[in-house]
C-alpha cells in the first residue's frame, strides 16, 4: 500500500509492505561545517530534528506540513505548508534524492541517485521531480538533499477577518502584487 499523510491503506487481498524508516536519521554535515544552502539527509529525519541541528548555523528548512514529518515522507506525499507562500513546495526544495527502485527479485536492488547539489540543472530528464509526491510507488526514497534558507531575523504575525472567500483571496494577491515579504499564509474558515 501507499501512505497518504501518515497511515498505510493495503490494497485488500493483495501482499503489502510497510517500511519504517525513522531510525535511518542521519544528517551529513561534510567535514563538520555547512558549506552551502543545503544538506543531505536520511529519510527518517524528521523536519524539527533537521532544524535543531541546524540552528547554530543560521539555516533552517522551511517546508512546513504542520507536522513533525520525516523529510523521505515528505517527499513521498509532496508536502506543502503556509511557508510555500514564499519557499514553495517539497518539489522546489529538493536538489535531488537517493532510491532505491522496485524490480524483480532476481534483479537484486537498483539504487538510483537523481538530482545534483547545482541549484539550476538542465541536463536530462527531472526524475528528482517524478519521485517527489509518487507515494513509494516508484521506489523508496532512502536519502533526500534539501535548500536551507536563513532564519529571520524578525517575524512579524497578524490575523485579519474577510467577509468572503475572495476578499481573503484579493488581499493575498495585493500583498504579493506590493513586494510586501510574506512568509507564511494559511486561510481558515469559521469551522476551523
Amino acid at each position: 500500500g501507499t501512505s497518504v499523510e501518515g497511515h498505510v491503506d493495503p490494497i485488500t487481498g493483495k501482499p503489502t509492505i510497510a517500511l519504517d524508516l525513522t531510525n535511518c536519521n542521519k544528517i551529513e554535515f561534510p567535514g563538520g561545517m555547512l558549506d552551502d544552502a543545503m544538506i543531505r539527509v536520511e529519510a527518517g529525519i524528521t523536519r524539527h530534528t533537521l532544524n535543531d541541528h541546524l540552528r547554530h548555523t543560521g539555516m533552517q528548512f522551511m517546508v512546513d506540513p504542520g507536522a513533525d514529518a520525516t523529510i523521505g515522507g515528505m517527499v513521498a506525499c509532496g508536502a506543502s505548508g503556509t511557508t510555500a507562500v514564499k519557499y514553495g513546495t517539497m518539489r522546489e526544495n529538493i536538489l535531488g534524492v537517493q532510491c532505491v527502485l522496485a524490480c524483480e527479485p532476481e534483479q537484486g536492488a537498483v539504487v538510483a541517485n537523481c538530482g545534483t547539489r547545482a541549484l539550476k540543472s538542465s541536463a536530462g530528464y527531472d526524475l528528482t521531480s517524478l519521485m517527489t509526491g509518487s507515494e513509494g510507488t516508484l521506489g523508496v526514497i532512502t536519502h533526500v538533499t534539501v535548500k536551507l534558507h536563513p532564519i529571520p531575523s524578525y517575524v512579524t504575525a497578524a490575523v485579519c477577518c474577510f467577509d468572503d472567500l475572495h476578499s481573503a483571496a484579493e488581499a493575498v494577491m495585493t500583498i504579493r502584487q506590493y513586494g510586501i515579504p510574506l512568509e507564511r499564509c494559511e486561510l481558515l474558515d469559521t469551522t476551523s
